[in-house]
């Protein structure tokens, strides 16, 4: 079965992990509530620092900050685009915005098609 899959990569300070967990299971809840399959979100925790391309890389990572990997699971790319209509509509993930426990100008994140899944 096909899927579609939303990833975020983003650089948390570590003196902000409470209020960005506070914020991702406010996140997580909307997600679920509009029809996401899955939602995770998850810490660093074995993510060196590569010579080249690595998780701390791709964030310009700086000292005191972790990495936040997260991803949402949908049954297609149209139905991603039916969930976000609704999430970014919701009030209370649009009130978190205006007090972003990150910087939000360092965060990735992108739409990826299903190739393979087991």
């Amino acid at each position: 079965m096909s899927r579609y899959v939303d990833g975020f990569i983003i650089p948390v300070p570590k003196k902000n992990l409470k209020a960005y967990l506070r914020m991702a299971k406010t996140s997580a809840k909307a997600w679920k509530k509009y029809g996401a399959l899955e939602y995770v979100e998850t810490v660093a925790d074995d993510v060196s620092k590569g010579k080249t391309t690595s998780f701390p890389r791709s964030v310009k990572l700086k000292g005191g900050e972790t990495v936040i990997f997260a991803y949402a699971v949908y049954k297609s790319r149209a139905h991603r685009n039916s969930v976000m209509k609704k999430v970014m509509k919701d009030k209370k993930v649009v009130a978190m915005w205006e007090n972003m426990p990150f910087d939000g100008m360092r965060m990735i994140w992108g739409g990826f098609k299903s190739i393979v899944s087991v």
